[in-house]
């Protein structure tokens, strides 16, 4: 009777652990507009940055060829520490004046505390512009529409319900 009673104890402490950590992740969806830039398509890559202005984690990557990441500097050496794997979170390179929706995954538990999201663009025979869009990983702003400064238009992002 007790090895029951302690199984069905753990057996909810388990499923209390699993609610917790889904509830700690949200999906947004990611609407990216291009600016009418002359030129080729660009490779964008979305970061999560943390309070100090570190690379914590790839996010999303628009452009599928590896042999063109070494135009993103920064990123690309903080990929070559940490050999990040990107399978499923690359997609296609996003031609000027183009539009681009994805989806990707947030933790709560980054919200408010000085965490952002770090959008870097990139064209060949162009510039390399690192803080194209920075969005401020907190509730007040993270729906906001965010002003590229590069080859990025704007941002919005959604929470996904």
């Amino acid at each position: 009777m007790k090895n029951t009673v302690k199984r069905m104890l753990l057996g909810l402490c388990g499923v209390f652990f699993i609610a917790q950590t889904a509830a700690q992740e949200v999906k947004y969806k990611c609407m990216l507009q291009m600016s009418n830039y002359d030129g080729l398509e660009a490779y964008v890559v979305v970061s999560l940055i943390d309070a100090k202005g570190n690379y914590e984690k790839t996010l999303y990557m628009m452009g599928p060829d590896k042999q063109w990441y070494n135009g993103f500097k920064e990123w690309n050496k903080k990929l070559a520490k940490k050999k990040e794997n990107l399978n499923g979170i690359t997609g296609a390179s996003i031609a000027a004046g183009d539009r681009s929706i994805t989806t990707f995954t947030l933790d709560e538990k980054k919200f408010n505390s000085g965490y952002k999201l770090r959008f870097e663009s990139a064209v060949e025979d162009g510039s390399n512009h690192i803080q194209d869009v920075e969005i401020p990983l907190n509730t007040d702003d993270i729906t906001q529409k965010a002003e590229g400064k590069g080859y990025i238009r704007y941002v919005k992002l959604n929470k996904v319900q």
